[in-house]
């Protein structure tokens, strides 16, 4: 039970981090812009936030800068993609390449730093003493933690039980009808792309400032840039799953650092911890599984079958016919 308890916790932890990348990433493609530069996104977003906290002794000051510096960076893949109608693909890839750029060119040195603030752990007294569960999900966890909790019904409520969220989902599935009844597609656009960047700047500083505290290399953010993409197909594009993949993808991090450990499984060998050559292939699982997954959301018609937005990718031309 204690093996399981472990394992769920961390993914609770390192989950948050995901759900921020994977919810804004949603946003940005039900309004039908893909944006492959989750990853770029998020480091600087941990550098920002990170230098930013040990600057002036404020963690929630370093979580601010973190959530405008990947603001900033998202409107640069708006303000080509929508206004120059480039390819999204090749953009959001461009985007991923600055954000690493940019993230080792201000975080170097930031390593050997010591000392900096961190979001505060906390139980929520009641909940926290539910069986299971309990230790779980409401005890010694970062305000942020808490803080995913509240988005998750949050954006599901805005997406289907809005009238914004209706306006959503019509400029990702035929944003022509929309331009026609008054909605501002090139607006809309514009703000949920700075949604999208905006979380994941928040996901890139939880990581830095939570999640492995005190603690920044270009290595910090691990591929979850890449694995929030293909949450987003896996989840079908509804936040309610995009919590449920995140949190399991959390929870196989840990799942992966554990079973290393034990020497014995069941009383049966552990073939991970006798043959060291084998934990290459358990590390690559998570991302060998996003791969898969983004393979699979790369064909169109798959991509339909699994509720992806109609115009997803698409640039939109007005006056032009279709969507």
């Amino acid at each position: 039970m204690t093996f399981l308890t472990n394992i769920l916790t961390a993914g609770i932890a390192n989950g948050t981090a995901l759900l921020f990348a994977t919810l804004g990433e949603l946003f940005a493609e039900r309004a039908g812009v893909l944006n492959l530069g989750v990853e770029g996104m998020m480091l600087l977003g941990a550098v920002m936030g990170y230098s930013a906290a040990y600057s002036t002794g404020n963690v929630w000051l370093g979580i601010l800068i973190g959530v405008i510096a990947g603001g900033v960076l998202s409107l640069l893949h708006a303000y080509v993609t929508i206004a120059l109608r480039a390819d999204q693909v090749v953009s959001g890839l461009s985007l991923t390449f600055l954000g690493i750029g940019l993230s080792l060119v201000l975080g170097e040195g930031l390593a050997q730093v010591k000392g900096v603030p961190t979001v505060p752990v906390f139980s929520l007294p009641l909940l926290a003493q539910i069986p299971f569960l309990g230790a779980i999900l409401f005890e010694n966890k970062s305000a942020l933690v808490y803080l995913g909790y509240f988005l998750i019904p949050l954006a599901w409520y805005f997406i289907y039980r809005t009238r914004p969220g209706l306006h959503l989902r019509a400029i990702g599935e035929y944003p022509a009808a929309a331009d026609s009844l008054g909605i501002n597609v090139f607006r809309l656009r514009y703000f949920y792309v700075l949604v999208g960047g905006m979380l994941a700047g928040l996901a890139g500083a939880s990581l830095s400032l939570s999640i492995t505290p005190g603690w920044f290399s270009e290595f910090t953010t691990s591929g979850f840039g890449w694995i929030a993409i293909g949450l987003v197909i896996f989840a079908q594009w509804d936040p309610l799953r995009a919590a449920v993949g995140a949190y399991l993808f959390g929870s196989l991090r840990r799942f992966i650092l554990d079973m290393q450990g034990p020497p014995t499984i069941l009383f049966f060998p552990n073939p991970f911890f006798q043959d060291r050559n084998l934990q290459f292939f358990l590390e690559m699982l998570p991302y060998a599984l996003t791969v898969i997954v983004l393979v699979i959301g790369s064909r169109a018609a798959l991509r339909r079958r699994l509720g992806a937005p109609a115009a997803l990718g698409i640039p939109y031309v007005r006056g032009e016919r279709g969507v």
